[in-house]
This record gives structure tokens, sequence and C-alpha cells, in this order.
């Protein structure tokens, strides 16, 4: 009986002898998008501003236009409005609004105001972290005409950490908007 126990014994040890068990790392997406490049925009608005030549422009009611990034699947929607009867008050309260309804969501919000006193471009950034709705906002104005507000949306449900690769070059992007923006008088 203990001859036969110590065969079987042995014979189990022969059978599961074999390779280690090597566990791999979880696979990470990588996403990598080219050097981007800018052109003018001149639309028949009183603004101007570089966009990514990746990007393609849609233009809607008024002034209102859309910035689509095929590739990415996002969008960065500009509204712009007139700065008329004192309302500027009233627009800033507004961009703002929008941008902290996001708090719900969001880990933060970081702002990053913009002044350009030569070309009078004033205005703030504001980079939402988390899973909120959008990761992006900012407006701009010159304080006495023009007001253009912007955010930046993708086509899925809201997961950071997936999209976050084209946050960041999307990022890059609208600071170069708001950086290039010039109003026509």
């Amino acid at each position: 009986m203990i001859r036969s126990f110590l065969f079987l014994l042995s014979g189990l040890l022969l059978i599961s002898c074999g390779e280690d068990v090597v566990i791999k790392p979880a696979a990470k997406l990588r996403l990598e998008y080219s050097v981007p490049s800018y052109k003018i925009t001149h639309l028949d608005c009183p603004f101007d501003f570089a966009m990514n030549n990746d990007a393609r422009i849609e233009k809607k009611n008024g002034c209102n236009v859309n910035v689509h990034y095929p590739r990415m699947q996002a969008t960065l929607y500009l509204t712009y409005q007139e700065v008329k009867d004192d309302n500027l008050n009233s627009l800033l309260a507004d961009a703002q609004k929008l941008t902290y309804d996001h708090t719900i969501k969001a880990n933060e919000i970081l702002e990053q105001p913009r002044v350009d006193s030569i070309n009078k471009v004033f205005g703030m950034f504001y980079i939402i972290n988390g899973d909120a709705a959008t990761q992006s906002q900012f407006y701009v104005t010159d304080s006495v005409n023009h007001f253009v507000a912007g955010s930046l949306y993708f086509e899925s449900k809201p997961n950071f950490d997936s999209i976050y690769p084209s946050v960041v070059y999307l990022r890059d992007d609208i600071r170069r908007i708001m950086e290039t923006i010039s109003w026509k008088e």
C-alpha cells in the first residue's frame, strides 16, 4: 500500500512539474499624436485664432464655432457673445458657473488666468480633472466688446484615465487658441 502511494505521489509530482507561471502586467492603451501644426482661422466673425491642422471647423449660428478633432472624437465648442449694456459680469458669472457645475464628478478644478494687456485678451483656463463631462473650459474677453467661451467634450462616457493622453494634447491646443485669439475692431 505504501509502495503504491509513493508511486502515485511521485507520478503526480512529475506531471505537475513544468514551466513557472509568469503573471503578465495589464496592458495599457498607448495613444500617440503627431506634433501639432497650426494655421490662423479667418472667420467672418470679430475674432481669429490659430487652430490645429488636424482639427475641422464648423461654424454654427452667428459666430459660434465647433472645432472637431475626428481622431480623438472630441469637440471644442466655442461661443461668441458681444459685450453690451454692462453684461460682462453676467457673462463671466455664467462661464464660471458652467465650469463649477462639474464639481460633482471632478476630482479638482485648477484655474490658470490669461492676461495679455497688449492684445487686450483677458480670461481664465480651467483644468478639470476627473470623470466630469468636460476636462477643459475657458473664456476670454477684451472687457469692452467681445467675449468667447469654450468647452471641450468627448463623444464617449467620461473615463479620465482612458482619455488622459487626448486630454493633455487638447489642453495644449486650447491654450494655443487662447494665446493666439485676436479681436477685429
